[in-house]
């Protein structure tokens, strides 16, 4: 075989994981990024303990041959990630969540859609980890991966994201000032950069969805919080698309869409989170 007809190695990746008081769920998550089917060579995971209060940190170090363990005493999110970015010598960094599991297949399906160089971020399916509660199963379809990176204005969820190391340090990293949605002001940096952004559905990750109604309000208020804050910061990007619609519009909005979808339980979780995301938006203050 000549060297022109070799296939091409797969891409050197870093897998971040940010976890805080996450000793319940880091062992299983580990387990399957340590059991994914990706070269070894080509492959570390780093885990960036957020200042657990519980076990992770003892978890993680179990795993000390096959897992980096970082710390980063400045909380949030995407402190906790721009550490993990500092650290990654690959050429990709991946991110998963620490309460989420990943199908063995996971990282090679998501690289793929970082082929072209005009992709600043690949994301893949996100569905509910099973067994679980219908609460949980149902936001399987809030969590919509490809419904997120198709819209106008597309953006990116990092339980499922790989992108360049490249494009994440010429953009910034994470802005560490936001506390909540620091993913979607990722992706709108990155596409104004002039990236854009992939779906591979093939690329499945499996989330613990909130499995209460009090939960998942608590996330749509989170949500709500982090859209007042990203809209301030994107201000000028975002007037290039349609103007926001008003609450009353947007309620009716989601109540006309309910008649698209077939399942009654369905149709009320999304009417509660809208409602949950706007009452977020009207009271940003927790």
């Amino acid at each position: 075989m000549t060297p022109a007809a070799r296939p091409r190695r797969p891409p050197a990746v870093s897998v971040v994981v940010a976890a805080y008081d996450a000793a319940g769920v880091i062992g299983a998550c580990l387990r399957s990024l340590l059991d994914l089917d990706y070269p070894k060579d080509r492959l570390e995971v780093i885990v960036v303990d957020n200042g657990s209060r519980d076990e992770t940190a003892a978890i993680v170090r179990a795993c000390a041959r096959d897992a980096i363990l970082a710390s980063e005493p400045r909380r949030g999110a995407a402190a906790a990630r721009n550490r993990g970015i500092a650290l990654a010598r690959g050429e990709v960094v991946a991110f998963t969540d620490a309460d989420c599991v990943v199908e063995s297949d996971w990282l090679a399906a998501l690289v793929t859609g970082l082929v072209d160089p005009e992709v600043g971020v690949a994301g893949g399916r996100i569905r509910a980890l099973r067994p679980c509660s219908r609460i949980a199963a149902l936001g399987e379809d809030l969590h919509d991966h490809r419904r997120a990176m198709q819209s106008t204005p597309p953006y990116a969820i990092t339980m499922n994201w790989a992108s360049p190391k490249a494009v994440l340090d010429a953009v910034g990293g994470f802005d560490e000032s936001f506390l909540r949605c620091q993913d979607v002001d990722l992706a709108f940096r990155i596409v104004q950069a002039g990236y854009r952004l992939a779906y591979v559905d093939q690329a499945v990750v499996h989330h613990r969805n909130r499995a209460t109604v009090h939960a998942l309000l608590r996330e749509a208020r989170q949500h709500g919080r982090g859209a007042v804050a990203v809209r301030r910061a994107h201000a000028a990007y975002l007037s290039r698309f349609p103007a926001a619609r008003s609450y009353p519009e947007r309620i009716l909005s989601s109540l006309r869409g309910l008649r698209d979808v077939r399942r009654l339980d369905l149709r009320l979780v999304r009417l509660l989170f809208e409602v949950g995301k706007i009452s977020g938006e009207l009271w940003p203050r927790p």
